[in-house]
């Protein structure tokens, strides 16, 4: 254990306090006053630990008398022979009696903030938080962290647990984020708190339903009825013609064409082909035709864009097949693609998976090194799809 800063003990008077002009005086043992010349003083405590030297406040004159701040420099002195750091041991003491920011509602905040970074798309707008926002802030969002326990997180999240159940396993997410980034922060939080509140709620055995798509033999069909002026109806055929998800179709920009490809910025990419350079799709004629029917409803960049300029509703395709009673959702035309790689194609697996931007997960190591897109290789048959479909094969 290193030293503590010593001079003389007990070298002040309360006397002789009154009579000091402003300058750095030392009591002993690490204790010292620091008078400054508007007539105001602080009590400092300097100690060497780890290598370090460091001052430690104890209060003002005015408020800590002489006697006061001995028994504080003792307090402290003792912590330093332990091999406590005092400082950082009063700022997690204060951290976790702050009422203010150690409430789950200040912290769930403060992580989103730290998340943003790395959140693309809706999730940085917002969408992440969402699931605390909605069914645990209003309910926990003022309580201090550290006195949540699993049961205050099982009744919150009770009445939804098996009836959306997609929606709760995101806030149990989003929960677990929160404490681990409230126990870096210093908040002596229990984590477990949360695994014990999921064993509370029970397993959840609701499937997922998967999106309603069309069998790919009634997707010509359902592709001629599709406009040329409408931005939703041709989104809609951008989307059937090219695989893509609906996120990437919606937010499409004439500056992402390149001849006949287009790259998708990594912002609008899900999953692990979200790379900084983003994933390129071939363009078949059809599609480079409905880019040009397009042109004429472009504004701001935007292909297919809403009435002020920005791009489309990301409800807008779901609703126009509500509205028109078609038995499938935007993500379910990727599922008639993809039925139609194997069965009609005979597109290799890999290849058929890269068509609609699935990129199988296997050995880390061969992952790492294995970046190809298959982007020559799917040219083809997504020329023949986008063939098959507009009625031109």
């Amino acid at each position: 254990m290193e030293d503590i800063l010593i001079a003389k003990s007990n070298e002040f008077t309360v006397a002789k306090l009154k009579s000091l002009p402003s300058g750095k005086y030392c009591d002993g043992q690490g204790l010292w006053l620091h008078k400054r010349a508007d007539g105001g003083a602080q009590w400092v405590f300097r100690f060497r630990l780890w290598g370090r030297q460091r001052e430690m406040g104890l209060g003002s004159l005015k408020t800590v008398s002489l006697a006061d701040a001995r028994r504080k420099a003792d307090a402290v002195r003792q912590q330093v022979y332990a091999g406590v750091d005092p400082i950082k041991e009063r700022r997690l003491q204060r951290q976790q009696a702050n009422a203010r920011d150690g409430r789950l509602e200040a912290l769930a905040m403060a992580t989103f903030e730290a998340q943003k970074p790395s959140l693309k798309g809706a999730n940085a707008n917002g969408a992440w938080l969402s699931p605390l926002r909605v069914h645990v802030l209003p309910k926990l969002g003022q309580m201090p962290i550290v006195k949540i326990d699993q049961d205050d997180i099982a009744r919150a999240l009770a009445s939804i647990w098996h009836e959306k159940t997609v929606t709760a396993k995101k806030a149990i997410s989003r929960l677990r984020i929160v404490f681990k980034y409230a126990r870096a922060k210093g908040f002596l939080v229990n984590r477990e708190v949360i695994e014990e509140a999921v064993i509370i709620l029970g397993e959840n055995k609701k499937p997922s339903k998967p999106s309603l798509a069309l069998p790919w033999s009634e997707v010509p069909a359902f592709y001629q009825t599709l406009a040329d002026e409408d931005p939703t109806q041709l989104a809609l055929r951008m989307l059937i013609l090219t695989g893509v998800r609906a996120n990437s179709v919606i937010n499409m920009q004439l500056s992402q064409i390149n001849g006949s490809i287009w790259n998708i910025p990594a912002l609008f990419v899900k999953g692990r082909l979200s790379n900084t350079t983003g994933f390129d799709v071939p363009l078949s004629p059809e599609a480079l035709n409905v880019i040009e029917l397009a042109k004429k409803n472009e504004r701001t960049g935007y292909l297919f864009p809403n009435s002020t300029g920005g791009p489309l509703n990301k409800m807008s395709m779901r609703n126009y097949l509500v509205d028109k009673k078609v038995p499938a959702r935007p993500h379910g035309f990727r599922s008639s693609l993809r039925t139609w790689l194997s069965d009609q194609a005979q597109c290799p697996f890999e290849v058929a998976e890269a068509c609609i931007g699935h990129v199988r997960k296997g050995d880390a190591a061969i992952d790492a090194y294995n970046r190809t897109s298959y982007l020559t290789q799917r040219i083809p048959y997504m020329h023949e799809w986008a063939a098959y479909v507009s009625g031109n094969s």
